[in-house]
């Protein structure tokens, strides 16, 4: 098998894996949580993103890696995990927290996307060995970020209905 179907084989089955953990296990939670609590369960998750750094780190990645890919992944990480953080910390201030919480989610997702297309650009599969140690990086972190992304903006979009109770009751 070539190291080009190699790493598509696993970036799609880390999204498999992910969707079906995350199907079974952590979006039932989530949606029984309220809002609040479930943001806050995944801006903690997003606020260890600073680990992409290590795509600049010397010495974990090899020297062949497509800079544009490294640099962007290493920085969009970076930001996210400092916004996410932030959200955390403001988390006693609703208005600011949820503010946070957008921007980190909407920082984020752009990243991957942004990520995505730079690797496909720069013809990743073919420089996957230069990953060295944050090979796991993609192919097992990036699904579960996607994945809880796309639930944190449907959790803020999802329409929130209160029963009262009639007149007199």
């Amino acid at each position: 098998m070539s190291p080009r179907l190699l790493f598509q084989l696993h970036l799609v089955l880390g999204y498999v894996a992910w969707l079906l953990c995350f199907g079974t296990y952590i979006w039932p939670k989530l949606k029984a949580m309220n809002p609040f609590d479930a943001q806050r369960a995944i801006a903690t998750l997003h606020s260890f993103r600073f680990f992409g750094l290590v795509f600049v780190l010397p010495g974990v990645v090899g020297n062949g890696l497509p800079a544009g890919f490294a640099t962007f992944a290493a920085y969009g990480d970076f930001i996210t995990g400092l916004l996410a953080m932030l959200a955390l910390l403001t988390a006693r201030v609703r208005p600011l927290f949820w503010s946070f919480v957008v921007a980190f989610n909407l920082a984020g997702a752009i990243d991957l996307i942004v990520d995505y297309a730079h690797a496909v650009q720069a013809d990743l599969p073919a420089h996957a060995a230069e990953l060295g140690a944050t090979y796991a990086i993609p192919i097992i972190y990036v699904p579960l970020l996607m994945i809880t992304h796309g639930a944190a903006f449907y959790l803020l979009l999802r329409p929130r209905f209160r029963v009262q109770a009639a007149p007199g009751y």
